[in-house]
């Protein structure tokens, strides 16, 4: 049955009119559901704009071991603008009236580089920031009169103890490449960890932002909030960290050390918990708040000549003078290459071919602890050169490849993976440094670099390493990654704290036998009894220790001392390194007496109190800035 080309019309006709009605159904439906249906487009309609406020979050703060705020926060408020939503008529004169600012910081603050990706007119951006209760309470009254304008509640930190500025960092405005770099964590306006434990633990501590979606009118006024809130989120604080510095001893380091260059470490061994880090010239950490101080001081700071902004307890590296020698006594007895009850004469020196190597002892060590105490550099470069030469004298590569594999588990060499930004790994000498030094010689022996033996040469530690050492020995062989923070806590767990690395409770090995560092350690109390470090000895507790005089070719020596107490059960470590002041026993020595009684005391007596005031007057720097940092009282 043929069907004619007038039925094949008339049936298309029949479907176009048939999509046309379904789709005009449709948006019938849909218009219907839009005005009745949902109520939120009825307010829409009456709304020009639909704003997205940030909710930012309280950062966590961060206590001392015995629960003592280090940081807090402070609210403070930022004006916030919107540029497509000021109104064209606004009344400029009240505006910045009410502000307390100028038309020329007006027109500053609102105009940007339109070109850059940072800014955008439809996005919210901080038009002034640091605003004070007062300006904020009577701006937010008439804020409606200002249509694109709002302010936001932001928190700034707090130190109510005047210390640790370095240990805590501070907060500064993300730059753009943080933003980038966040994929969307940070906008414009945040705050970030610049340094310290504020950069460290940023993730932990920043909290996570929540969003707003809020209505406003073409005024500026508040009709509701966006579908009710459905799409809202709720900002989720940052979580609080329990550290292991104890303060007070943080505030008495400071204060001693006021006026010099420097740092002390100190650190409990039996948990690598770093008690106190001290580098000195420091600052106080109130005065980098986001405040309107805060570009003069940093200014200030970063212009000074003996850079109080470096943090020299684990960045600086430095040779360390005699506190080496410990070390060496115990890898040469690991070897097997030297026996505990060795005597050696001195003679005023340690003598190799036409040259000296000058030493202070000059008498008779009848073995390894007595050459400890007197701090022989005749016995100790005749141990390095023993193990060096082990292989044979031509052959020192492999003598001195096997000695640095022993002091590489030591931590020296390699940085120890504190918690902390910028640690320096120090440096070591390897056979490559010398194949260097001596490339148009073709060789090189161990009487070319003995210096090694004593701390100096091309050895180079950091502090922390220093005092990471003084807890190895304490501990007789093995050690916990140092570490300042203990663990954290938040909302639902206020009560404990949580372990927030498993490396800093697992123990790490030197593959030196305890039964070694009995004589060592027996060789460091002699050294406070009766030898080079009598000024370290605290009224009844047993130290031990070893000092360090580290030769500079340019100015006075500086003064080195690790230690450790009580003898038997050590609580504290410790590492003290001062800059041009002198022999190891002139101010280490006493500061580190002085921090030892404080940590296991709880104070300072009343009779070693002027002891304290006089490391804290000596002056060995003197600044070129503004004395931001000097520590007033502890």
């Amino acid at each position: 049955m043929s069907v004619s080309v007038k039925d094949v019309n008339k049936q298309r006709q029949f479907v176009i009119l048939g999509v046309i009605i379904l789709t005009a159904t449709v948006l019938l439906f849909r218009a219907a559901q839009l005005q009745v249906i949902d109520s939120s487009y009825q307010s829409k309609a009456a709304a020009i704009t639909i704003e997205r406020n940030i909710q930012y979050p309280s950062r966590g703060v961060v206590y001392d071991r015995n629960n003592i705020l280090m940081v807090y926060n402070n609210a403070q408020y930022d004006l916030m603008v919107t540029y497509k939503q000021v109104a064209k008529n606004m009344d400029i004169t009240r505006f910045c009236s009410l502000l307390n600012i100028d038309t020329v910081t007006y027109r500053a603050n609102l105009e940007k580089d339109w070109t850059n990706q940072e800014f955008s007119k439809n996005i919210p951006y901080p038009f002034l920031t640091m605003i004070t209760p007062e300006v904020f309470a009577r701006f937010q009254e008439v804020m409606h009169e200002f249509p694109g304008f709002f302010i936001q509640e932001r928190n700034v930190r707090g130190y109510p103890q005047n210390n640790g500025g370095h240990v805590l960092g501070y907060l500064s405005e993300a730059n753009p490449k943080h933003i980038k770099d966040s994929t969307g964590v940070y906008e414009a306006g945040d705050y970030i960890g610049t340094t310290g434990l504020e950069r460290y633990y940023e993730a932990i501590l920043r909290g996570q932002k929540g969003v707003e979606f809020i209505m406003k009118d073409n005024l500026g006024r508040l009709v509701g909030p966006w579908k009710s809130g459905k799409l809202d989120t709720v900002a989720v604080q940052g979580k609080d960290l329990l550290s292991s510095i104890d303060i007070k001893l943080q505030g008495l380091g400071e204060y001693m050390m006021a006026n010099k260059l420097g740092s002390i470490i100190a650190i409990e061994p039996k948990t690598g918990e770093i008690l106190a880090m001290i580098t000195s010239p420091t600052f106080d950490p109130q005065m980098l708040t986001m405040g309107k101080q805060r570009n003069a001081v940093l200014n200030a700071l970063s212009t000074d000549t003996l850079r109080p902004m470096f943090n020299r307890a684990v960045t600086a590296k430095y040779a360390p003078g005699s506190v080496f020698k410990p070390m060496m006594a115990l890898i040469a007895m690991q070897m097997g290459v030297w026996n505990k009850n060795n005597g050696m004469p001195c003679g005023g020196g340690y003598h190799y071919g036409n040259r000296v190597l000058r030493c202070h002892c000059n008498r008779y060590s009848s073995n390894m602890a007595v050459a400890i105490e007197n701090s022989c550099n005749t016995y100790f470069c005749t141990i390095y050169r023993t193990m060096v030469d082990r292989f044979g004298f031509r052959t020192p590569k492999a003598g001195l490849d096997s000695l640095n594999s022993y002091i590489y588990r030591f931590g020296m060499g390699n940085k120890l993976g504190i918690d902390y930004p910028y640690e320096n790994k120090g440096y070591i000498p390897t056979p490559t440094t010398y194949d260097k030094r001596y490339k148009k010689d073709g060789f090189w022996y161990s009487t070319y670099f003995v210096s090694n033996a004593i701390g100096q040469g091309e050895n180079q530690l950091t502090t922390i390493q220093m005092a990471n050492l003084a807890a190895i020995i304490a501990n007789k062989g093995w050690y916990y990654t140092p570490h300042i923070i203990k663990g954290y806590k938040d909302s639902t767990n206020q009560k404990e704290f949580n372990v927030i690395n498993r490396k800093f409770v697992t123990k790490n090995y030197t593959g030196v036998d305890a039964e070694h560092f009995d004589y060592v350690i027996d060789g460091m109390y002699r050294v406070i009894e009766s030898g080079t470090g009598g000024n370290a000895r605290v009224p009844g507790i047993e130290v031990c220790g070893k000092t360090g005089t580290s030769e500079n070719t340019h100015g006075e020596d500086s003064s080195v001392f690790i230690g450790f107490a009580p003898k038997n059960d050590p609580k504290i470590a410790i590492a003290v390194y001062v800059e041009n002041g002198g022999w190891g026993n002139d101010f280490a020595a006493p500061m580190t007496g002085l921090m030892i009684e404080q940590f296991l005391n709880g104070k300072i007596s009343e009779g070693r109190k002027p002891i304290v005031e006089k490391m804290h007057r000596a002056r060995y720097a003197q600044s070129s800035g503004k004395g931001f940092y000097v520590q007033k009282g502890y």
